[in-house]
């Protein structure tokens, strides 16, 4: 079996990295993660970041970084990831005022060039998508289809956030099917019965996370990243859960 490591995107713990940064990592190493998928660095620099990854044995699976920054800040970016020792590079999070049609026709444009930049850089940019990208356009494919179709392969890979897949009225597993080998990054998340359909630690709730799991060798999975965008638990006692399940289903994390 391939051993996937696994990370938590740190927006999970966003009020706790406030608050203490260097703990927040140090206690997410010792719960068992392998690495973390950032979204900031809160307010350290990327040499300083690499220093704590170091002393804690963490890795650097991704980076969420905002379009705009991409646009505007690509060099620098692109720096902060050799320097930390990040090969993939997140487009997270389309802005409302960025979802039209024409803006999607747009965006493809966009992510190829950034995409193809950071290739050349020896960096992997990804795109992590919500529910709203699964409406359809007039050509009659949902906009996330049309973002990955549309974009060369070897410069957008996909990160694929089971939650928002099936909150959509998809299957995840169909998702990271069809685009085998184009799916380094996968976000686990889990996700609650009743009407609500709040986010869930890991094996609590619905979403079928074994045959995710199952296809994660076979599809070219790199890193598992448990997210948990809120949780009625503290953050912590969140992803200690969603860890402690994991190791249950693999069990080389234990």
């Amino acid at each position: 079996m391939k051993t996937i490591p696994v990370a938590v995107q740190m927006y999970s713990l966003r009020e706790e990295s406030q608050k203490d940064f260097a703990g927040t990592l140090k206690k997410v190493a010792e719960l068992g993660f392998d690495g973390v998928e950032f979204a900031g660095f809160g307010g350290l620099t990327a040499e300083e970041v690499k220093v704590l990854l170091d002393e804690y044995g963490l890795q650097a699976a991704a980076c969420h970084v905002p379009l705009e920054e991409l646009e505007n800040n690509l060099t620098k970016v692109i720096e902060e990831q050799k320097i930390i020792g990040s090969k993939y590079v997140v487009c997270p999070y389309l802005m409302p005022n960025r979802r039209s049609e024409e803006d999607y026709l747009s965006l493809i444009t966009l992510l190829d060039e950034i995409g193809e930049t950071c290739r050349q850089e020896g960096i992997t940019l990804c795109y992590h998508n919500h529910d709203f990208e699964l409406e359809r356009l007039k050509d009659g494919r949902v906009a996330l289809e049309a973002i990955f179709n549309d974009t060369n392969p070897e410069n957008v890979k996909t990160e694929l956030d089971i939650y928002w897949l099936t909150k959509a009225g998809e299957k995840p597993v169909e998702w990271i099917s069809r685009y085998n080998d184009r799916s380094p990054l996968v976000h686990l998340k889990d996700m609650t019965n009743d009407e609500e359909q709040f986010f869930a630690e890991l094996g609590t709730g619905g979403v079928d996370l074994e045959a995710v799991l199952n296809i994660g060798e076979e599809t070219g999975v790199n890193w598992w990243v448990v997210e948990q965008d809120m949780s009625r638990r503290t953050p912590f006692e969140s992803i200690e859960m969603s860890i402690n399940y994991l190791k249950t289903k693999l069990p080389y994390l234990v």
